[in-house]
């Protein structure tokens, strides 16, 4: 009745609502403005009191120490600190590839270029000028060898074929110098290559040892390759806005409700990075199949037995290969003149000497006055030295790549540690939860993008998988096919898919799986050749002597040789 007359009511029955309970009166900002300057934030205005929060879009709308600009800010942050974070723990894998990759392509190009150095020395004073006026053949050999490993589309059965079909042109040229060998003669003589065996079953054995090393050597480099550029295409994590919100509130918040250095909770961090992370999670079955191939391709490599011990190398093999051409020359000569004809005698300018004065040396030990002590002489030791630090290379790359499984689903809990993220070890209710300063209660949401639905910190949609990360998927997969054939001998070939992050994807030009060419027994015995190591070598004494060098293609293939490559 009082206002009807106009009587204005008692001041006392007004709430005055703008002064903060009594109990706000220690809740100031100024730690937030000390912990702000720490973090190098430059604000327009930190609050010296808390305000109400009507104006925040992510953080609690309690009473507040942030304006909407701080919000803004720590958004941003929490997007860099996200990157920063998955950059820092990724560091060491990314580094781990690359040095890798690096150091064991270096060693085993090092290798190939040492291994034809010393063939070539070997063969300059063993065949002399025969040798060097058809020195090219041998070239061309390592050319190509050295181009199917660095990825070229090359095949390896036709070009060891062709390797041998030259030497054999050479060959009955040189022995046969009483006549005019022309070009249409040799293309005759090619035929009957298989027919003949000239140089005996050294080029078949051959053809086992050199293919297996290769595809094991390229593919494992391959696979250090693709390991190499997904653990750098998926280490650049793209932040959702859902997630940005997630850790602007894990990360943050505490800094509007005036308590910034308490931390999140262990598991409130692990749901926020499970799913911001939920489609990295998605690669780690993959990837650590991929690991598995590698690391049995690395057994390939490694070889269980001591190189030396298992095979000789590549200029014995091919020096038995011309002696044995020249044992039988008079029949391959008599052979192929019945299926080519006879060709024309050359005349008396041309040299009618026999066939033991063309290739009459044999390979026989240094003895310690002929030691060579050029700079080129000493390839051999540095041979013996790469290959030693190339096998301590694989063990090293082993134990990398065993300690890399799980990465993925495993980088929630590794970001989610007491001196990066989280609270650690202390008690459940003196972290933050995402509201307050108390106990986390939601559960521990398990790993990959379906596992997300009921995430209760970060909106994942579950029906849209990540286009980039499935691409990474799909690389890895292609690789893991490749080294569990490359373990079994096999090569596939692929086109190049390295803008899908595969790497290098040339194989031997088979469109299936390769044969490897090793077939009856030679499948599981050990072709070893027993070298004599009584002393030089006469025309009469064994074609085999000790080994001097130790070959780079070969050295690898000795995980051809051994029983348990099946």
């Amino acid at each position: 009745s009082d206002l009807k007359h106009g009587a204005l009511p008692l001041p006392l029955s007004i709430p005055i609502p703008t002064r903060p309970p009594a109990d706000f009166k220690a809740r100031n900002c100024s730690e937030v403005r000390e912990a702000c300057v720490g973090k190098g934030f430059s604000f327009t205005q930190v609050p010296h009191l808390e305000i109400p929060g009507e104006h925040l879009r992510i953080c609690p709308q309690g009473n507040t120490c942030c304006t909407l600009e701080m919000e803004d800010k720590f958004g941003q942050q929490s997007k860099q600190d996200f990157e920063n974070l998955v950059d820092e723990m990724s560091h060491e894998l990314r580094t781990t590839f690359v040095s890798r990759h690096k150091r064991f392509d270096e060693f085993f190009l090092e290798l190939l270029e040492n291994t034809e150095r010393s063939l070539n020395e070997m063969f300059v004073r063993t065949y002399g000028k025969p040798y060097m006026q058809n020195s090219e053949v041998f070239e061309n050999l390592f050319a190509e060898l050295k181009r199917y490993y660095t990825g070229g589309n090359v095949n390896l059965e036709e070009m060891l074929n062709d390797f041998w079909s030259r030497l054999l042109e050479r060959m009955f040229t040189l022995l046969n110098s009483q006549y005019v060998i022309t070009e249409d003669y040799l293309e005759c003589i090619s035929k009957y290559t298989d027919q003949l065996k000239p140089f005996g079953d050294v080029p078949r054995k051959l053809k086992a040892q050199v293919t297996r090393a290769f595809i094991a050597a390229r593919t494992f480099v391959q696979g250090l390759s693709v390991g190499r550029e997904v653990a750098q295409r998926v280490s650049k994590v793209s932040s959702t806005p859902a997630c940005i919100r997630a850790l602007t509130k894990m990360l943050y918040c505490t800094f509007c409700r005036g308590m910034p250095a308490v931390k999140p909770c262990k598991n409130y961090c692990l749901n926020v990075m499970k799913g911001c992370l939920a489609n990295q999670a998605d690669l780690d079955p993959e990837w650590n199949q991929y690991i598995d191939a590698m690391l049995l391709v690395a057994q390939r490599l490694e070889g269980p037995f001591n190189i030396e011990s298992v095979m000789e190398p590549i200029d014995v093999k091919i020096s038995e290969a011309i002696m044995n051409m020249q044992d039988n020359s008079a029949q391959v000569s008599y052979r192929v003149f019945q299926g080519c004809g006879q060709p024309k005698p050359a005349g008396i300018t041309r040299s009618a000497r026999g066939v033991s004065d063309v290739f009459n040396a044999r390979f026989r030990p240094y003895s310690p006055e002929e030691r060579p002590t050029t700079a080129a002489g000493t390839s051999l030791d540095r041979l013996r030295i790469v290959w030693s630090t190339m096998q301590h290379s694989v063990v090293d790359i082993k134990e990398k790549l065993k300690l890399s499984k799980k990465f993925w689903s495993n980088l929630p809990e590794a970001m989610c540690v007491e001196d990066r993220v989280t609270a650690g070890n202390a008690s459940d209710e003196d972290c933050w939860n995402g509201h307050t300063k108390g106990r986390y209660f939601p559960e521990v949401q398990k790993d990959g993008l379906t596992n997300q639905v009921n995430n209760p910190e970060v909106s994942v949609d579950i029906t849209r998988p990540d286009t980039f990360i499935r691409q990474q998927i799909m690389a890895l997969r292609v690789m893991t096919n490749k080294l569990k054939n490359a373990y079994n001998g096999n090569d596939i070939y692929f086109q190049d898919s390295s803008d899908e992050g595969s790497g290098s994807g040339s194989g031997s030009g088979c469109t299936e799986v390769c044969p490897t060419y090793m077939d009856g027994a030679d499948a599981t015995e050990i072709p070893v050749v027993k070298a004599d190591r009584s002393g030089p070598v006469g025309d009469s004494a064994s074609l085999y002597a000790p080994s001097v060098a130790l070959p780079a293609m070969l050295a690898l293939s000795a995980l051809a040789l051994h029983r348990q490559w099946r």
